[in-house]
């Protein structure tokens, strides 16, 4: 701990001198003063949603697909949405009730990787060479500081999607030739203290190992060559930006890893180089090029990528880093949440993330867990109760819960469509829509802070995961896009598909309306109410964060309507309607018996009382 504590403040002092503000920080907006919780956020990944450019569809970059990445009819090559296309549809966005929108990684990509006939883009955005600049493919900076402020226009806050854990695949190794892949080599096997395994000659002489983050230790560690021979090809010596980037020494340099144990941390993802995040030179790096992007751009928080691949210490010197250079630029609540993958409703593990390594928040991976299990798998509603039982584990506990980013699909697990159909083969597209429905509901409606991705508002439904699940927003050009219909209309994505009049699009546009109109609904207490060991009720209360009104959410996950009694708190009589069909009045104190339809839900205001925080 005395060690990751020197390494943190050896990362902050140096980025505290490279980063000075070369200007005055602009007033505070309205938009930075939101606290984190309860914000309704939008994700949007850039080159899928709309084309407002033409121009830049290749990125400026010459040749054919596999030189410019640009391929519309490929679901694994550039499409041609872009910032300027995002900037034209915010009002899309906002017309749905959104308070935020999570854009997926800008920056400069490799624009093709992968071994012959495997070849595919950069679309997504997680393959970076250069973490200073926009890629072209989605227009220039300036473009990126117009959304920015085009968004705070509107009220909408603006989260980037970043990564520290790896950049694009540059770095070759000699014992394992260009498109072979390059097994794992572990630490006991290949140790900092050998080259090229145990039988090699000795290097790195006094170099403790990477649980020592001190500048000391790191000056040992000289020849990266303990696992594999790195270098970088002739041509790409300076692929990368910031050019410190491009040294080997500053990436773990042992091979692929299949994330579990030792290689989940230390092996290269995917191909992708790993960067060596325990290197005080690679944490001083990281803080100053994102604390820039904060200085430059007054972007309001980061999703931050693939966070359980990286060492604790890292964290526990970027996380303060940006919260203290956003503060100084007027945002006092910058998000940050991490993407820590774990598909289970346990919310045990992501919750480490929260304690050991600082972050505020991280993606709830159980919340989507849980909703898939009692919506797609016929478990029970008891397992939506243990999960808010856990959040107790969080930093925080069940305040800290509140900011929490849930969801219920993203552009790697697949749209929930889709997983109700992988989990229930032969659905009929009527109860698939009733499915979706209610879990959009559940989304928007328990604690946290939502997080809609993009195209789920149009019924878009998708035959997987990964590139199978990021459908083009504008006229589709991909067959195996193209040959689907969407939920709940007749359009196809041959067509835009930016229609207000969507079922779906109306729920959430009226759910994010409640969030607004009842705060209690956004940030306010929750409270399990009842819930059972097969499909059926569950219901919860949640509590004004002012005045401590009590509002009662009821769902009923199964495919039969339901006449059942809910406990709600004591105080309550009589209730009011805002979603569904509630009861006028509590069948007795403590008690309310609710009418729901198949896979249907009621949001129930309890009326003032004179003593509206009594039975909480």
């Amino acid at each position: 701990m005395i060690l990751r504590r020197r390494a943190a403040a050896l990362a902050a002092a140096l980025a505290a001198s490279a980063l000075a503000p070369a200007h005055a920080a602009p007033a505070p907006s309205a938009v930075a003063a939101r606290p984190a919780a309860g914000e309704s956020i939008y994700f949007v990944l850039p080159d899928r949603f709309a084309n407002g450019d033409s121009a830049n569809d290749t990125g400026g970059l010459k040749g054919g697909r596999l030189q410019t990445g640009f391929d519309p009819a490929d679901k694994g090559f550039y499409h041609g949405g872009d910032i300027k296309g995002l900037i034209a549809r915010l009002d899309y966005i906002k017309g749905m009730g959104f308070t935020a929108v999570w854009v997926g990684p800008v920056f400069k990509n490799k624009a093709v990787q992968g071994a012959p006939g495997q070849e595919s883009a950069g679309y997504h955005g997680y393959w970076i060479t250069d973490f200073t600049q926009v890629d072209p493919h989605f227009g220039t900076n300036a473009e990126f500081a117009a959304l920015v402020t085009a968004a705070h226009a509107r009220g909408l806050k603006v989260y980037m999607d970043i990564v520290v854990n790896h950049t694009a695949d540059v770095i070759q190794y000699r014992e394992a030739p260009a498109g072979t892949a390059a097994p794992y080599r572990d630490k006991a096997s290949y140790p900092y203290s050998r080259k090229g395994g145990l039988s090699g000659p000795a290097i790195n002489q006094g170099f403790a190992g990477d649980e020592d983050s001190s500048e000391a230790n790191f000056a040992r560690l000289t020849d990266p060559g303990y696992a594999y021979t790195p270098f970088i090809p002739k041509g790409e010596e300076h692929a990368k930006v910031p050019d410190w980037l491009n040294d080997v020494r500053y990436y773990h340099n042992r091979g692929d890893s299949t994330f579990s144990g030792e290689n989940s941390r230390f092996g290269d993802f995917v191909g992708l180089d790993d960067v060596f995040t325990e290197h005080p030179r690679v944490r001083a790096g990281m803080i100053a090029i994102y604390a820039d992007w904060i200085r430059k751009f007054h972007v309001d928080g980061f999703r931050i990528d693939t966070a359980r691949h990286v060492d604790p210490g890292f964290w526990q010197a970027f996380i303060p880093a940006m919260q203290q250079v956003a503060k100084a630029q007027g945002i006092p609540h910058f998000a940050i949440f991490g993407e820590v993958a774990r598909e289970n409703p346990d919310n045990g593990y992501i919750a480490r993330f929260t304690r050991r390594d600082g972050y505020p928040n991280v993606l709830d991976f159980a919340f989507h867990a849980a909703v898939r299990a009692v919506l797609a798998q016929g478990k029970g509603t008891d397992v939506l109760a243990d999960l808010f039982d856990g959040d107790v584990l969080y930093q925080g506990g069940d305040a800290a819960a509140l900011a929490q980013p849930t969801f219920i699909d993203n552009h790697d697990v697949g749209r929930f469509a889709w997983l109700v159909e992988h989990d229930m083969p032969g659905i009929g597209q009527d109860e698939l829509l009733a499915r979706t429905a209610l879990a959009h509901t559940m989304l928007l409606t328990l604690r946290g802070s939502p997080v809609v991705y993009y195209g789920d508002e149009q019924g878009m439904i998708g035959h997987g995961n990964d590139q199978a699940a990021r459908q083009d927003m504008f006229a589709s050009k991909v067959p195996s896009y193209n040959d689907q219909p969407l939920l709940g209309t007749t359009r196809t994505t041959t067509q835009d598909n930016f229609s207000p009049d969507h079922p779906l699009y109306q729920l959430i546009a009226r759910l994010n309306g409640l969030r607004a109109a009842h705060p209690a609904l956004a940030r306010g207490r929750q409270v399990t109410r009842s819930y059972g060991e097969k499909p059926g009720l569950f219901s919860v209360s949640r509590f004004d964060p002012v005045t401590g009104a009590e509002y009662l959410i009821a769902f009923n996950t199964s495919g039969q309507p339901i006449k059942v009694a809910s406990t709600i708190g004591t105080s309550a009589k009589d209730l009011q309607s805002l979603l569904g069909q509630c009861p006028a009045h509590v069948a007795a104190p403590g008690s309310v018996v609710l009418d729901l339809p198949a896979y249907g839900s009621a949001v129930c205001r309890v009326l003032p009382t004179s003593s509206p925080k009594q039975g909480q």
